[in-house]
């Protein structure tokens, strides 16, 4: 057994009740020595829970005055372990409402150290039908996973899991991930993939207290900033796509009689001119790439070129096969080709250059 004392357990929290002090009571039982609880601006009314954590649980706590976010807690307090605690080689972030068993701290603590270049996530299992979970959390995690996968090439059975283990070293990188709510667990997650970091799932119980409803998770609101490199993404490809169509129809009516080629000339035009449109917002918008431009800009204009072909011949034979509505032909050819480009704008065009 790993000693505990090279371990820290953190622990955000906003409006607490008594699950937890169970939580700190369990942990300090357990023989967890540092504990670092974070009051992200909790109202005057919880100022005794926090009290009790300092007296009764030898806690160290760090204070937001305003609700800055899980996120802006989680950093927080990775920064107070980095510069007053160098003999903690490890932590494990832990939520405040009681879902998470001793024996699963314990599993991602172990993990962590065994992994030290891992990120260990402790992931629920949503593929069982239990009436213990809630409808919204279950669909939202499963959903998500999805989407992280087609967009990112990410596989993971539990996305939005706040059991997390993660080493000295990591939490030096996850310092300087954005993100300041929920999303930043998110965004935690998208660096993985942006700095080779590899994940580690580790199986834990799947617990929901009182149906979930202490949960400071608005699924409306936190899932828009979960999802907001997504839909920045999709905004864009949406407004290109609507001008590359436009234009398209339009050249093809211009040029129609003209060549014999006219449906590749009017495909490349509409394209050259959405791309510039593209290029711009997806560097300065989408993915912030602050890198060298000029090789961006080369990047991109080759996977435009790739993708100009493979979208102007594939429309054209299909037009030529099927004798239906051009346009609506380039329309299915473009959709698919947007999941594509995508991954590889990501990982390779506007890929963010390791510190």
């Amino acid at each position: 057994m790993i000693s505990k004392e090279y371990v820290g357990i953190v622990i955000p929290s906003l409006d607490p009740d008594e699950k937890l002090l169970h939580l700190l009571k369990d942990l300090k039982d357990s023989g967890y020595a540092n504990i670092f609880v974070i009051n992200d601006g909790s109202g005057e009314n919880y100022t005794g829970y926090y009290q009790k954590a300092i007296t009764d649980y030898d806690c160290v706590l760090l204070r937001h005055q305003v609700n800055w976010g899980k996120g802006r807690a989680l950093k927080t307090a990775f920064n107070h372990i980095l510069t007053e605690y160098p003999e903690i080689k490890s932590v494990v972030t832990v939520d405040s409402d009681g879902q998470h068993r001793i024996e699963d701290i314990e599993k991602c603590y172990e993990a962590s150290i065994e992994n030290e270049e891992a990120l260990i996530m402790g992931c629920r299992d949503f593929s069982k039908e239990t009436s213990d979970i809630p409808f919204r959390s279950r669909f939202g995690n499963v959903m998500t996973c999805k989407v992280l996968k087609l967009f990112c090439g990410i596989s993971l059975t539990d996305t939005q899991t706040g059991l997390r283990g993660i080493s000295r070293n990591l939490m030096r990188k996850f310092l300087t991930v954005k993100g300041e709510r929920f999303e930043y667990e998110m965004n935690m997650i998208l660096e993985t993939k942006e700095q080779s970091i590899p994940i580690v799932e580790v199986p834990i119980q799947t617990i929901y207290i009182e149906e979930n409803e202490t949960s400071h998770f608005n699924p409306l609101k936190d899932s828009l900033r979960i999802y907001s490199l997504f839909a920045k993404f999709i905004f864009s490809s949406i407004c290109s796509f609507l001008i590359d169509i436009v234009l398209f129809a339009i050249f093809v009516r211009m040029l129609a009689g003209a060549s014999e080629h006219y449906i590749l000339f009017s495909a490349y035009l509409a394209r050259a001119i959405s791309s510039l449109f593209n290029y711009q917002m997806n560097k300065t918008q989408v993915f912030k790439a602050d890198g060298d431009s000029r090789a961006t800009l080369i990047k991109y204009i080759f996977l435009c070129i790739v993708q100009i072909l493979v979208s102007s011949f594939a429309t054209e034979w299909l037009f030529r096969l099927l004798h239906i509505d051009v346009t609506g032909i380039k329309i299915i050819v473009d959709i698919l080709l947007f999941f594509i480009s995508f991954q590889i704008q990501r990982n390779w065009v506007f890929r963010k250059s390791k510190a």
